[in-house]
């Protein structure tokens, strides 16, 4: 039986050897937020990408999430654990079918939602994620009519905020619309003094009983500055890491699902283990590759959510 691998301290030789950065989500494994150099949410993410002067990007998180870091770093090596690390989300909105739907209204402005493929980015006026929605239709000239995708829920949630009128792709997650609102009722009358935080991912009746809905990282800042002492977390449970370390003496619920299984957890933020880690920057692969027309086209919407969330 051979010696067991230090995981963690052979990634920090590697990520020294290769000048490399790892870049990591909230909703990863404990174990791999806790050796990255960054923790953050899409927006963060794809801001600490652009900055970065490292040669080699490793990218913990889904596949679009690795391929926003290569648009945004063409010449760079971007790195992912698990290729098959996907997306529900960026799955339900196949390229031709969103051409398809975006030539039914010609002359309207195209919000794509990070969450997307680089091909449906590609084909977008501006990008954005849960952080900034908001504040990018809000720049959005008032004459403009808007198309938003791919998920329904977020772009309900931003039209309620900015009073704008969007047509909404069909799209959601399948983490965020597994939430249960019967049992999120039931656990508000367990925990009376519990506040509700939620992304706005989830669906509209689950919300209506949110004290506060923002994104990964404003749902993580509220916590941690809140008077509040208990907390119904409805997102994906990576988060509760960051909260428990922002503010250990708080206590956090996860929400329950409408089942038995752990499916507040992405199945696919979650192929991604400090093994694999290890051993794709060991060996370099799985390498995340894109054409170099479409890093192009890709890059413009992206640039411009960068700048427009300054």
């Amino acid at each position: 039986m051979g010696a067991t691998v230090d995981y963690e301290a052979e990634i920090r030789a590697l990520k020294r050897s290769m000048n490399a950065v790892i870049l990591a989500h909230y909703y990863q494994e404990s174990e791999v937020q806790d050796v990255a150099d960054f923790v953050g949410d899409s927006l963060a993410l794809a801001q600490a990408a652009e900055k970065t002067d490292a040669d080699v990007i490793v990218f913990c998180g889904v596949h679009f999430m690795a391929e926003t870091a290569k648009i945004l770093n063409p010449s760079r090596q971007v790195l992912l654990p698990d290729l098959k690390a996907g997306c529900s989300l960026s799955d339900r909105c196949p390229p031709a079918a969103f051409k398809a739907f975006k030539e039914k209204h010609p002359g309207a402005f195209v919000v794509s939602y990070v969450n997307s493929s680089a091909a449906v980015k590609a084909m977008s006026d501006v990008i954005c994620t849960s952080s900034n929605a908001v504040k990018i239709v809000n720049q959005i000239p008032r004459d403009r009519s808007i198309l938003f995708a791919p998920d329904q829920h977020l772009g309900r949630h931003v039209m309620k905020q900015t009073g704008r009128d969007m047509v909404l792709w069909p799209g959601s997650c399948i983490v965020h619309e597994i939430f249960s609102e019967k049992k999120l009722v039931q656990l508000k009358v367990e925990h009376p003094d519990a506040e509700v935080v939620a992304h706005p991912e989830c669906e509209q009746q689950v919300l209506r009983h949110a004290d506060f809905i923002g994104s990964t990282k404003a749902l993580l800042d509220y916590v941690v500055k809140s008077p509040k002492s208990k907390f119904i977390v409805v997102t994906e449970a990576g988060i509760l890491h960051q909260m428990k370390k922002g503010a250990p003496d708080k206590t956090y619920i996860p929400a329950p699902p409408d089942n038995g299984c752990a499916c507040n957890e992405c199945p696919y933020m979650r192929l991604n283990t400090l093994e694999k880690l290890y051993r794709c920057m060991r060996d370099r692969t799985p390498e995340l590759v894109l054409p170099a027309d479409l890093q192009g086209a890709a890059l413009a919407p992206l640039k411009r959510m960068l700048e427009w969330s300054v």
